[in-house]
């Protein structure tokens, strides 16, 4: 078994720490529900854009459920451990889940600009067909991409104690146990990774790029506000998703330390799954309409 990092060991605060990460938990659980659930029911939203929204409303339940309920229930029973086959499974659902959410932005991003850019002929590229093509797409490279790793990373040999310094089972903590020499081939598929990342960035770069010149030729400023409340919840997912990515593992090396390596695991492992609902939902009209016609149903 592997034994995960502590948030604090005195046992009111484990508490506390129990009921924080339940409010965060139920709150992801409610905002990305609901959208789902919204996109499913309302007929209105069967397009493209919604379609891939309720795509990452899975991704980001997944994300959430991958890290927090174990965690939970650590600080619950005053415990650390992890079992070996639970920790690679942690491992497979984070590197799945966070891979195919890089990719689904990226085709997010590929959606706005058909249909901002190639308005007339948004029905023939975005049909239902490519739309379900994209999303498994998404999801299969995903699941390549986690199977890869997540093999590669439990075929080293851990001779460096089980003490993960993370309060989920994250790559980086684990390559620290591995003896020497030994982590070579994850670091070098791990720079293949970043360089995937990278790629999907300067996709989204310039698609925005792009997507903001066509809108500043729109004659009126009606539709140019339309164009704009579209992009800029997608804009800023992205923004949040990307920043908190980077962050985590590009910062430096000055500034890890366990505590610090803690809240920045926390803030791009919890906090964009539970701040997304209320991104697409706050500048969306269609969206908070249908929203509002589920909770009178309801």
């Amino acid at each position: 078994e592997f034994l995960l990092l502590a948030f604090t060991d005195t046992r009111e605060l484990q508490l506390l720490h129990f009921l924080l990460f339940l409010g965060i938990y139920l709150a992801a659980l409610l905002g990305n529900g609901l959208i789902i659930t919204a996109i499913a029911c309302d007929h209105r939203l069967h397009t493209p854009m919604y379609f891939f929204l309720l795509n990452l409303s899975l991704l980001d339940l997944g994300t959430i459920s991958t890290t927090v309920p174990k965690s939970m229930a650590n600080s619950l029973w005053d415990t650390r451990a992890i079992s070996y086959s639970g920790c690679a499974t942690q491992v497979f659902l984070v590197f799945f889940l966070f891979a195919g959410e890089c990719s689904l932005l990226t085709v997010m991003a590929y959606d706005r600009f058909v249909a901002i850019c190639r308005p007339l002929h948004y029905g023939t590229i975005m049909g239902t067909r490519a739309c379900v093509i994209m999303a498994a797409a998404v999801w299969a490279s995903g699941f390549l991409y986690a199977v890869v790793h997540t093999g590669n990373t439990f075929s080293i040999p851990l001779c460096q104690g089980n003490a993960v310094e993370q309060f989920f089972c994250e790559v980086p903590q684990i390559l620290k146990l591995s003896c020497s020499n030994s982590y070579l081939r994850e670091i070098g598929l791990l720079v293949v990774s970043a360089c995937l990342f990278f790629g999907c960035f300067i996709f989204i770069v310039l698609s925005y790029v792009r997507i903001f010149t066509a809108v500043l030729r729109i004659p009126s400023e009606q539709g140019r506000h339309k164009a704009f409340s579209t992009c800029l919840p997608h804009l800023a997912v992205v923004s949040l998703f990307i920043s908190t990515s980077f962050f985590a593992y590009l910062k430096p090396p000055s500034l890890s330390s366990p505590t610090m390596n803690l809240v920045v695991a926390v803030l791009y492992a919890v906090v964009p799954p539970t701040v997304n609902p209320l991104i697409y939902s706050m500048r969306n009209k269609e969206l908070k309409d249908a929203l509002k016609k589920l909770i009178q149903w309801i």
